[in-house]
């Protein structure tokens, strides 16, 4: 009975780069705990939001492998490493076309001369990382020979794990069984390394070409949890789960949570949203459950604000440590959401560039809801009406629209903070800019007037570095 890998994509595909930041660390915590062989992410682009991506990722990936893609040269592969380098399991990706026309189109190179730049991407990439994979994008219409070759000089530059590719998804089921055989009868894999497997679903026969990978001896497949022209991972496990048996396959990944994290996933991405709302991820509750007491020291503390997000300068983590002290001398324990709410209240703290002069909201069952909002900057009122999903994402859109720019909403909380009547309404907003998040409070015993208030409050943090870099 051999166990076959299930590497996830979902991140690499275009509805996973859609995703807000917090959806995509959502996204890597549960194929972690659906204990997925691998998580894939792809290339580096922006360079400082997707490197924080990749350290928020290999900070919450306990169970899973995560593997980051690069490109052959010594800059980027240092760039994905540094970002990487903290992961429980990690795994470098060199992902390079292995056929004529796509050797010649993108890199504009010939086969030995592609050849010669896997094995110094593979070799320098072992030197950094036991783990890495080299892909053959478009492997199914390369020369066979010099394919073999290929894959042969990446296993002893030091690859372990090599990964052949229908690129264009024109192969039937038999033809990539008989594809997966012919690689495994002319490479030379002799423990060094694993043979993987994928193919795109032009003739919506991904799955079943899958299957037949793994009939055929591919150790590894590579399938999403929210499919997009490649196999599916719900329906890979299924076939592993009722036929494996039977084939001599078995698999890690945690059959009786599949229906329920699979659903949780197909949310993610089939969540309705307005167009026009600024909203990307919504109100969310924290599920974390960490609390902290006053026995927690400052490093605790300063790697608790990194897991929600944030990056404070020296002078503001002691700021937060010294009130998270104040606070947890008189309570027996402080819950992380409290920690977002000192973080909101006490760093960064800036002159205002915007304060609010009035707001009107006009919100019911029957007709749209919308807020008439007017600011103060520099002494002059500006002002601005719209319309949104609710009369918190009206107001929000409003204040964007006097702004004159859009910022990723990374979290939303509201909290009531006392009781009776006249009960004051605690909110939290966060923003993202850059990869970099940005904290606001408001307090009102008006929940939208506190909303406004911290959402105004992140903002004027953003504005003063913006005015100062």
């Amino acid at each position: 009975m051999s166990t076959v890998r299930i590497s996830d994509v979902t991140l690499k595909q275009e509805a996973g780069k859609s995703l807000s930041f917090k959806e995509k660390v959502e996204l890597v915590r549960l194929l972690d705990r659906l204990k997925a062989d691998v998580i894939e992410i792809g290339p580096i682009e922006q360079v400082k939001a997707d490197s924080l991506f990749i350290k928020t990722a290999a900070d919450a990936v306990q169970e899973s492998t995560l593997a980051v893609e690069t490109a052959c040269t010594k800059d980027a592969i240092d760039l994905t490493w540094d970002a990487l380098k903290n992961a429980k399991s990690a795994r470098l990706q060199i992902n390079v076309p292995v056929s004529l026309v796509q050797m010649e189109y993108l890199y504009h190179k010939k086969p030995e001369a592609m050849k010669q730049n896997v094995i110094d991407a593979v070799t320098y990439a072992k030197t950094l990382c036991r783990d890495v994979e080299f892909i053959a994008s478009d492997a199914s219409r390369s020369e066979r020979e010099f394919l073999y070759d290929i894959l042969n000089s990446a296993i002893e530059a030091g690859a372990s794990a090599v990964t052949v590719t229908d690129t264009a998804g024109t192969m039937m089921p038999d033809e990539f069984e008989q594809f997966v055989k012919d690689v495994r009868e002319n490479v030379s894999f002799e423990d060094k390394a694993i043979l993987g497997a994928m193919c795109t679903d032009e003739l919506t026969m991904a799955d079943a070409c899958m299957a037949m990978a793994m009939v055929a001896g591919a150790g590894e497949i590579k399938a999403a949890i929210y499919p997009q022209n490649t196999a599916s991972l719900k329906n890979i496990a299924a076939m592993i789960w009722k036929k494996g048996s039977s084939k001599g396959i078995r698999m890690n990944l945690r059959s009786v949570e599949m229906k329920r994290l699979s659903d949780q996933a197909e949310r993610m991405f089939t969540e309705t949203r307005s167009k026009h709302s600024p909203f990307e991820t919504g109100v969310r509750e924290d599920i974390s459950g960490r609390m902290f007491t006053k026995n927690d020291d400052l490093a605790a503390i300063v790697n608790e604000t990194k897991k929600l997000g944030y990056d404070l300068s020296e002078e503001d983590q002691i700021r937060v440590y010294e009130e998270f002290k104040r606070l947890a001398a008189t309570r027996e324990a402080i819950s992380s959401p409290e920690i977002d709410v000192i973080v909101a209240s006490y760093a960064l703290q800036v002159p205002p560039a915007y304060t609010l002069a009035e707001y009107i909201i006009n919100a019911s069952n029957v007709f749209t809801a919308s807020a008439h909002i007017r600011l103060k900057k520099n002494g002059e009122v500006m002002e601005s009406v719209a319309l949104g999903d609710g009369p918190v994402d009206a107001s929000f859109l409003a204040i964007e629209q006097i702004a004159g720019v859009h910022y990723e909403l990374d979290d939303f909380q509201i909290r009531a903070v006392t009781e009776g009547r006249e009960a004051m309404g605690e909110a939290v907003v966060k923003l993202r800019v850059g990869g970099k998040i940005y904290s606001g409070r408001g307090l009102s015993t008006d929940i939208i007037g506190s909303s406004i208030s911290a959402y105004i409050n992140a903002l004027n943090k953003i504005v003063y570095e913006e005015e100062n870099e």
